[in-house]
């Protein structure tokens, strides 16, 4: 039960995080609810993945950014508005900061003195070099396949 709990706690804060950049990059105010809602659901399917079905980061990332985009252009297609307007807000929380982080912090340790510690930084460096790279083209992956779908069914539609 606490796992759930703290896996419905987090997608509220993913939601609310989604809410303050659209709110940075001024999205209509008609559209705010829709991002927040779509925020939480990144979060919800992200720990939801990451908990119950894989402990892939990359994996629970790519699959809430795929439902996202998915999310993003069945709305945007009612609302006849871009996917992008809901979607960029929507997934910047599942940009890996601390993963890119600890790989600068690690450069910059290897450019210092190189000791008996040097070969367990550059391994950790590049390991939270390439989960931060893997973890960005996952998410990118995973909103372009929806919208790439989506555009190609505009065109047969119309």
């Amino acid at each position: 039960m606490s796992e759930l709990l703290n896996m419905l706690f987090k997608a509220f804060w993913v939601g609310c995080a989604a809410f303050g950049f659209a709110i940075l990059f001024n999205v209509p105010r008609k559209y705010l609810a829709t991002v927040w809602i779509g925020g939480a659901l990144v979060g919800l399917i992200k720990y939801g993945v990451l908990l119950y079905i894989s402990s892939s980061i990359i994996l629970a990332t790519f699959v809430a950014a795929l439902v996202v985009g998915i999310y993003s252009v069945v709305i945007a297609r009612i609302r006849r508005e871009p996917p992008m307007i809901l979607t960029i807000p929507t997934v910047i929380p599942l940009v890996p900061g601390a993963f890119a982080y600890r790989t600068m912090y690690g450069l910059i340790k290897l450019t210092g003195n190189v000791d008996a510690d040097y070969s367990r930084i550059l391994s950790e460096t590049v390991r939270n070099g390439a989960l931060t790279l893997f973890i960005i083209l996952s998410f990118t992956i995973g909103i372009i396949i929806p919208y790439e779908i989506g555009k190609e069914i505009a065109k047969k539609i119309n």
